[in-house]
């Protein structure tokens, strides 16, 4: 059990991570980024990579990051012109793009068989029986850090910037704003976040396949996001763990009612869905909306 408690407790932090970062990209900046598994996957393939290499774990992680970081820029910099919905079909493209490229390049990703025996962070400093709860607690402080960049952030001048942008950009540019560099920069930012989250990941699991990076990541994330509230940061914590726990304890409604794989699947995109409807219906702005200033 309490196994299972630490298992749920650091895929909760990677998917926070993740919500934390898609909330400040559309929750703060209006960026509609439907291809938050690319960054996902540039992250944890580029860690696994470095760190089989040799790279020591925490460096390949932040290594992981930046390069997540570089690949957000290239795709904003020449797409950033784009209205909000060509940009998002953009984000869709990369993401499928990125998929396509870590099952056909087996040279480099080892392809539909993947990549194993993905080295720990500080691994040989602790005991083997500690170390579930070592990882679920070097989890927490990742979350803590992305929560407390986000905040810094969302509360300074940028992030205001940033909810002026999301309302109107015309209206931000009138002020004199570059709106194409606040937008960039947070694309850049909340790509990063996602890397560092594909990177933890890999690291958790030991074997990442490119199976582990569909379309249904980025769904979970924004479900997590429309639930828990966008443009509040604390909603993404609550959305992250609430459609986590959901998502990942009814797999074994199996072992009590014989249903099939494929049908047990669909029960559980089912359940978040029609969570997700009666989010909308009911609490449109989330569980927790954001929190309205007066300047």
């Amino acid at each position: 059990m309490i196994e299972l408690a630490l298992f749920f407790s650091v895929l909760i932090g990677i998917y926070a991570i993740m919500a934390l970062a898609l909330n400040l990209q559309y929750g703060y900046a209006g960026l509609l980024n439907f291809g938050l598994v690319a960054f996902f996957a540039i992250g944890a393939y580029a860690s696994a990579l470095l760190s089989l290499s040799g790279v020591p774990v925490l460096i390949a992680m932040a290594i992981a990051a930046v390069i997540a970081a570089i690949v957000g820029a290239l795709i904003a910099i020449p797409t950033m012109k784009l209205s909000v919905h060509y940009w998002a079909i953009v984000t869709i493209s990369i993401a499928e793009l990125i998929r396509v490229i870590s099952t056909n390049e087996e040279w480099l990703t080892g392809g539909t068989f993947g990549l194993g025996d993905i080295p720990q962070p500080l691994a040989a400093l602790v005991p083997l029986e500690s170390y579930p709860l070592f990882f679920a607690g070097f989890t927490l402080v990742l979350v803590a850090a992305c929560y407390l960049l986000s905040s810094a952030l969302v509360h300074s001048p940028y992030g205001r910037v940033l909810k002026v942008i999301r309302e109107d950009e015309d209206f931000g540019q009138s002020l004199g704003k570059d709106v194409a560099s606040f937008k960039l920069r947070t694309m850049v930012v909340g790509a990063a976040m996602v890397g560092l989250a594909g990177a933890l990941y890999a690291h958790f699991t030991t074997y990442i396949t490119p199976q582990a990076f569909e379309p249904i990541v980025t769904f979970i994330i924004w479900a997590a996001v429309i639930l828990g509230g966008k443009g509040n940061l604390l909603g993404s914590l609550l959305g992250a763990t609430v459609i986590v726990l959901l998502y990942n304890s009814t797999r074994f409604i199996g072992d009590y009612v014989e249903l099939s794989a494929v049908t047990l699947a669909n029960i559980r995109l089912a359940l978040i869905g029609l969570l997700i409807m009666l989010t909308v219906l009911l609490r449109p702005n989330g569980i927790l909306p954001e929190r309205k200033q007066v300047f």
